[in-house]
């Protein structure tokens, strides 16, 4: 049996406690090292040592040991410490901090997830939703919004009424090109003949200069000769008042035919001109109509399902205006043209009937009269 210190700990004790502590008086005490470790106590009595292990004083093992701080050091080690003698222990308390970190988080992201799960059919909806009003406005509305295209998307009726109005207007320019160079023509041969007419001394010399010609000019002349021969017989014994009635007659049934010739073509003009504005107006109305209707049908008032009917309505006006106006315009061009006409054929008769008048002085007269009077 061997006996310590008071103030010295038993080797299995250094052992615990660590290999150096500190005493009362903060000295650093190394460990007993030997079996027999020599040192005296407080009261100088010194204590046995069971098994060969040597047993301290109790009041010095409460004062002066930190013993008890070693299991404690010993016990906080493994949780904070990832090193050290125990690493098994550290790695179990490091998992076990983070599982409860992780399961919350785990439990947001599924959440999270369903959110988008359940918002994800919304906007696939919306989305299909899209297509479907886009595809909607593109029934509604004419793909091509130039004049081919509204006409290619408008009603049948109103495609007729275009239709019509067109064909007015192509037959409105017809009218205007024929009748132009028709009114120019006899323009021209009537103020020749008429030049011919009246710078003649008598009826045989204007026949000559005109000949045979056609217009009415030559007519009018033709028409003086002839009638002048039908009545040569009865000159001598009649009143001559009654060749020059039966001339003028003659003259003005020419007038009339030749008036009624140039104004061929003229009251279609006036019936375009008249009637197109109202045709216009019809398939505007039907436009509207079909307007209406669309409305109704789609329970909306929507510009997409207004526009198309709104837009055929004002394509059928346009080409009624476009098919009305140059129809009035032309129709007064001709209608002045065709009354200048009339007065210069006019004067070209009256001409004629001065010339069948100065025949039938020169018949009455005495030979030697009517040769003076050549002679002038």
């Amino acid at each position: 049996m061997c006996c310590l210190h008071p103030n010295d700990l038993c080797p299995g004790t250094a052992r615990a406690a660590g290999p150096g502590r500190r005493n009362r008086a903060g000295s650093t005490r190394p460990h007993a090292t030997g079996p027999h470790s020599a040192g005296s106590s407080r009261n100088g009595s010194r204590s046995p040592c069971r098994s060969g292990t040597g047993y301290a004083r109790p009041q010095a093992q409460d004062t002066s040991s930190p013993a008890p701080a070693a299991p404690a050091s010993d016990a906080t080690q493994p949780a904070t410490g990832t090193d050290g003698a125990a690493p098994g222990a550290a790695a179990p308390a490091q998992d076990g901090q983070q599982q409860p970190a992780r399961a919350p988080a785990a439990d947001a992201n599924a959440a999270q997830d369903n959110i988008e799960s359940s918002a994800q059919p919304v906007e696939t909806g919306a989305e299909e939703a899209a297509p479907g009003e886009e595809g909607e406005r593109d029934l509604s509305l004419p793909h091509d919004l130039s004049p081919w295209g509204m006409f290619m998307a408008a009603d049948w009726v109103v495609k007729a009424v275009m239709i019509g109005l067109a064909f007015a207007s192509l037959v409105t320019w017809t009218v205007w090109l024929a009748k132009s160079l028709e009114l120019a023509g006899s323009k021209a041969r009537l103020r020749s003949a008429l030049r011919a007419i009246l710078g003649s001394a008598s009826l045989d010399e204007a026949a000559q200069k005109l000949g045979k010609r056609g217009d009415a000019g030559s007519r009018l002349v033709q028409a003086a000769v002839e009638e002048s021969k039908m009545s040569a017989g009865a000159l001598d014994y009649a009143d001559p008042s009654g060749l020059k009635e039966r001339v003028w007659s003659r003259m003005s049934r020419i007038q009339i035919q030749t008036g009624r010739r140039l104004s061929r073509g003229t009251g279609v003009l006036a019936t375009i001109g008249s009637t197109s504005p109202f045709v216009g107006l019809f398939g505007t109305v039907w436009g509207i109509m079909n307007s209406f209707i669309g409305i109704s049908e789609s329970q909306t008032t929507n510009l997409a399902v207004v526009a198309p009917g709104i837009a055929e309505a004002l394509l059928a006006t346009a080409l009624g205006l476009v098919a009305a106006i140059p129809a009035v315009v032309i129709y007064n061009v001709f209608s002045r043209s065709i009354t200048g006409y009339r007065q210069a054929l006019a004067d070209a008769a009256a001409g004629v009937e001065r010339l069948v008048s100065r025949d039938l002085d020169f018949r009455k007269a005495p030979a030697a009269a009517r040769e003076r009077l050549a002679a002038e």
